[in-house]
C-alpha cells in the first residue's frame, strides 16, 4: 500500500478545539494562501508555521459590525490604526466602522478617503457604513454597492455627529432606495427634544429618564411600519429595553437585532460607580431591561453582538452631565466580556460564535468569512476558556485609554488573532504591521 503523500501548508493550527456551525470538536486546520485549505487530523502534513493550540478553542474570526474609530475629525480620541489595534488585541478580525466622522461618510469620495486611510494602517479587515441622509438618498443604490461599503446607516435620533433623519418622509425616501439591509440608530428625535428638561445637571443617572423606553419604542414602531411599506430589510442597532425586544420579536422577517456587551453586562446601578463613563445612546437602563435582552439572546430574537465602540477622552467624559458626550470604548473587551458570560452559563460558545461571526456574515452578505469552512478566509479568534484575567485600563489600546470594565475579573480570554492566515496577535502582542483589507460582500 502506498504511503500517504505528505501535504504542505503555510500554517497548521493543531491540538485545538474548533467551534463552528457543526459543533465543538478537536480538529487540525491547514491554511494555504490565506484560506482554509483542509480540516482534519493532518497527520502527515507539514507547514511553514505550526501553532500549537492545545487547550485552546479556535473560533471563526469575530466580526464587530458597529465601531466608531473617529477618523477623520476626532483623531485625538481614536483613529483607524489605534482602533483596529484594540480590535486585534481583543480577538476581533474584522470591523464595520460607522459614518459619523467629520466629515461624515455620505458620499463616494468620503468612502474612498476612508478606504485610502485604512490601507497599510488597519490591523484587522474592515468595511465602512455609509450615512443615509435627506440629501444623498437618491445616490443610495450606487453608494451601498461601492467596494468596502457595509451598507447604509441612518440616525433617527441625534447622537454623536451631525447625521440625523428624524422624520418619516426622510426614512421612507432612504428605504425606498436600499436593497441591502440598512442599519438604524432608532431613537425618536421629537420625544428627545420634548424631554430635554428632564436631564438633571451633574446627574448622569437621569440620562435614561430623558432617553426613556418610549423614545426607542416609538422610533422602532415607526421604522418597522415604513420598512414594511417599502419592503425593505432593516437592522436595529443596540436594542436596549424590554418592550423594544418584544416588538422586534414580531417582525423578524424584516428586522434583525443587535445587542451590545454593555447593555448585557451593566445596569442602572452602575451610574453611582461610573458616572458619565456609563453614558451611552441609547442608555444603560435598569436590570429589568438587561434581563429581557438576555431573554432575546436565549430566544434567538437577538441576531448579533456589536460593541458600539465609541471612545471619548477621559477629559471629555469628565465634563458635567449633560455636557458630557455619550459613548464608551468596547471593541477590545467584547470577546473577554462575552466569554465570561459563556462561562457563567448565560449563552453557549456556539451561540456566541453565531452572534459574532456566522450571524454577521449571514445578515450582511459577507463573502468568505464567518465560518470554519474550506475555501473561506483563514480568520480565527483563538481563546483560552479557562484563563482568568482582570481587565484593566492599561491593557486598552484605544487612544482614549480607559474602559468601563476596569477592575472586572473575567474567565475566558483571547490569546490569538489570525487574519487571512497571518498571526496578527499572540499572547497580547501584535506580531505583524497593519495589513487589513476591505471585507468583500455578496452584493446584488
Amino acid at each position: 500500500m502506498d504511503a500517504p503523500v505528505p501535504q504542505n501548508f503555510d500554517m497548521i493550527l493543531k491540538g485545538g478545539t474548533v467551534v463552528d456551525h457543526s459543533g465543538e470538536s478537536a480538529r487540525n486546520i491547514g491554511v494555504e494562501a490565506g484560506k482554509i485549505a483542509e480540516i482534519g487530523d493532518l497527520l502527515h502534513a507539514s507547514a511553514g508555521e505550526t501553532i500549537d493550540a492545545t487547550g485552546l478553542h479556535i473560533l471563526p474570526g469575530v466580526i464587530d459590525t458597529q465601531v466608531h474609530f473617529r477618523e477623520p475629525g476626532g483623531t485625538h480620541k481614536e483613529d483607524l490604526e489605534t482602533g483596529s489595534r484594540a480590535a486585534a488585541l481583543g480577538g476581533v478580525t474584522a470591523v464595520f466602522e460607522m459614518p459619523n466622522t467629520d466629515p461624515s461618510t455620505t458620499s463616494a469620495a468620503a468612502l474612498a478617503d476612508k478606504m485610502a486611510r485604512a490601507k497599510g494602517r488597519m490591523h484587522c479587515d474592515f468595511a465602512f457604513w455609509v450615512g443615509g441622509t435627506a440629501e444623498n438618498w437618491r445616490d443610495i443604490p450606487e453608494l451601498e454597492r461601492l467596494p468596502g461599503a457595509a451598507g447604509i446607516k441612518v440616525f433617527m435620533g441625534s447622537s454623536t455627529g451631525s447625521l440625523l433623519v428624524a422624520d418619516d418622509a426622510g426614512v421612507a425616501a432612504i428605504l425606498g432606495q436600499t436593497r441591502r439591509r440598512a442599519a438604524f440608530h432608532s431613537e425618536d428625535e421629537f420625544r428627545l427634544n420634548e424631554r430635554k428638561a428632564l436631564r438633571v445637571p451633574d446627574d448622569p443617572s437621569s440620562h435614561p429618564v430623558w432617553r426613556d423606553e418610549t423614545v426607542v419604542l416609538r422610533s422602532t414602531e415607526r421604522l418597522l411600519r415604513i420598512a414594511r411599506e417599502k419592503r425593505a430589510l432593516i437592522h436595529v442597532l443596540h436594542v436596549s429595553c424590554d418592550e423594544e425586544m418584544d416588538l422586534l420579536a414580531a417582525h423578524k422577517d424584516i428586522a434583525s437585532v443587535e445587542v451590545t456587551p454593555h447593555h448585557l453586562t451593566l445596569d442602572g446601578r452602575d451610574y453611582a460607580r461610573l458616572g458619565t463613563k456609563l453614558q451611552m445612546n441609547p442608555p444603560i437602563r435598569d436590570a429589568r431591561h438587561r434581563e429581557r435582552l438576555w431573554y432575546g439572546v436565549a430566544q434567538g430574537i437577538a441576531d448579533i453582538l456589536g460593541s458600539d465602540h465609541a471612545p471619548h477622552t477621559l477629559e471629555e467624559k469628565a465634563r458635567p452631565y449633560p455636557q458630557s458626550p455619550s459613548g464608551m470604548p468596547g471593541v477590545q473587551t467584547l470577546v473577554p466580556v462575552m466569554l465570561d458570560h459563556v462561562n457563567k452559563g448565560r449563552l453557549s460558545v456556539m451561540r456566541l460564535v453565531d452572534m459574532t461571526s456566522a450571524g454577521p456574515a449571514r445578515l450582511f452578505g459577507i463573502a468568505g468569512k464567518g465560518r470554519v469552512v474550506v475555501g473561506y478566509d483563514a480568520d480565527f479568534t483563538i481563546v483560552d476558556m479557562k484563563r482568568r484575567e482582570t481587565i484593566e485600563n492599561r491593557w486598552i489600546a484605544s487612544r482614549c485609554g480607559w474602559t468601563p470594565y476596569d477592575g472586572m475579573e473575567v474567565l475566558g480570554w483571547p490569546v490569538g488573532t489570525i487574519i487571512r492566515g497571518k498571526r496578527v496577535m499572540w499572547e497580547g502582542e501584535l506580531t505583524t504591521p497593519g495589513q487589513g483589507r476591505p471585507v468583500r460582500f455578496l452584493t446584488k
